[in-house]
């Protein structure tokens, strides 16, 4: 079992608090690691590490901060699998797909090195009367990077390159549930060579987690989880009138037309409600299938998850591993038993097994209705719920029908179809296939699945702060849009 420090400054220390957090694997049930619960205290130790190494990063001249990131990406690129074995671990994620995502996250991670090059991080909007107005952008200044469960280091790689190319410091806080990947992340850390103080990690739960959105010395909030916790840190960072980009919840609508191939969609379905045994903000929870097409699209959904190889999640055959713990299945399971105490049917599914291990089926449940929880609250776990819709026209408006916008699914060949899909109100709309593009797209959540748009160059919007700088000069030039880069020291 390990026992897991903070790594703030440069080095690994010991939490100032004593109490501490036993973390079980979700697969044998058995203790693999302590950490601290943290403390408030530790939480300002690594804010002023970060602010004390703040400065000379941003000094850095571009080029020498990239290639100390991309030096960190070689390494991550080295030891992905072993990241991933460490996500197995402590959630129970299936390897290959722990793998899959960290290098996707990696890839988010260079493309935003790659966005920093071509950014303009100053230019001139325009020379009137001998003035010149230029607009630089600045770092932030110190960024808290809170993490959730589900994807650790892919979380972590996202949003890392965007704030440090930036010039920005972080300090990352991952869930109490899934540290240990975050612990193998930072010895990488340590080798890349960064500045101390440029990365910390603060380990802990609400601990460490609530005093660092809350502090002072933050600039910006960078958080992905829950509603309920995002409220939370919203809050204490308008306190100190900081910025926060969250992204929340999601209860992600399908909407599938009469037109398509419905054993091809209803394959793809399986795979988007129940890939990371549906711990996917982005996850398929709500299906709206056109009624022409409803019986067979259902039997090849219930064929489809019929054939989810479900099991040890260090296995290469494994599909399906367990839930992060017995709290989550727990909160699946009184959803799907609440719907069909009011009238739902399980097709699939829909039990608890026994023996060891936080499991839960891949499960399929039709005659849903949109009032039950299961359609309307987030479930996060490995349910398909179905609900058969007389036309393409009213499935979309059920889609519109929640609280939350995160992304949603489209299956139709329909071109006028496709049109009246761009009015469901989302951060993504993925149009004949879900997790279209790459983890760098553009995001910015509708509803109560967060504020503030992140992916590609628009994070670096969001990792700098703009500052009008207006000055004369000698000759007087119509410079509207003329890249000043470097011309202002």
């Amino acid at each position: 079992m390990r026992t897991l420090q903070n790594h703030i400054d440069g080095r690994w220390v010991d939490s100032s608090g004593a109490d501490t957090i036993t973390r079980l694997n979700p697969y044998h049930e058995t203790p693999v690691a302590v950490l601290p619960a943290g403390t408030a205290e530790d939480a300002d130790t690594a804010v002023r590490a970060a602010e004390r190494a703040q400065p000379a990063w941003a000094a850095l001249n571009l080029p020498d901060r990239l290639a100390r990131l991309r030096h960190l990406a070689a390494l991550v690129e080295k030891n992905v699998d072993d990241l991933a074995a460490m996500e197995t671990e402590e959630m129970g994620k299936p390897r290959q797909i722990a793998a899959q995502f960290i290098h996707a996250g990696l890839t988010a991670f260079t493309d935003a090195l790659h966005h920093a090059e071509s950014y303009r991080f100053a230019h001139r909007v325009k020379v009137v009367d001998g003035v010149a107005t230029d607009v630089q952008r600045f770092p932030v200044g110190v960024v808290a990077l809170i993490v959730p469960w589900n994807f650790t280091v892919t979380t972590i790689l996202m949003t890392l390159g965007q704030a440090l190319a930036a010039g920005n410091t972080v300090v990352v806080k991952p869930s109490e549930k899934a540290s240990i990947s975050a612990v193998g992340f930072f010895e990488l850390v340590d080798q890349a060579g960064l500045p101390a103080g440029a990365v910390n990690l603060l380990l802990g739960d609400g601990h460490s987690g609530a005093p660092l959105a809350g502090h002072p010395g933050i600039d910006l909030v960078h958080f992905t989880g829950s509603v309920r916790t995002g409220r939370s840190v919203a809050t204490a960072a308008a306190a100190n009138f900081n910025r926060a980009l969250l992204e929340l919840g999601g209860k992600d609508p399908v909407v599938v037309d009469s037109d398509v191939d419905v054993h091809a969609v209803a394959e793809e379905v399986a795979v988007g409600s129940y890939l990371n045994s549906g711990q996917i903000c982005t996850a398929m929870e709500r299906i709206y299938v056109h009624q022409d097409v409803a019986e067979p699209f259902v039997d090849a959904l219930v064929a489809a998850t019929r054939r989810q190889v479900v099991g040890d999640p260090a296995d290469p055959g494994t599909q399906i591993g367990p839930m992060v713990d017995g709290d989550q299945r727990q909160l699946v399971h009184r959803q799907v038993e609440a719907a069909v105490a009011a009238g739902a049917r399980v097709l699939v599914g829909g039990e608890v097994p026994e023996g060891p291990g936080w499991f839960y089926p891949p499960t399929v449940v039709v005659d849903v209705r949109p009032e039950m929880e299961l359609m309307c609250a987030e479930t996060f776990g490995p349910v398909a719920a179905v609900q058969v819709v007389p036309s393409f026209e009213a499935g979309v408006e059920e889609a519109k029908r929640t609280e939350f916008g995160l992304a949603a699914t489209v299956y139709t060949a329909d071109a006028d179809h496709r049109k009246l899909a761009c009015s469901i109100p989302t951060g993504v709309l993925w149009l004949g296939g879900w997790q279209l593009g790459d983890l760098g797209r553009l995001i910015e959540p509708a509803g109560v699945s967060g504020m503030g748009a992140s992916g590609g160059v628009y994070a670096l919007d969001a990792m700098t702060r703009p500052t009008s700088v207006s000055y004369v000069v000698h000759a007087v030039q119509d410079g509207a849009d003329t890249d000043v880069r470097g011309e202002i020291s």
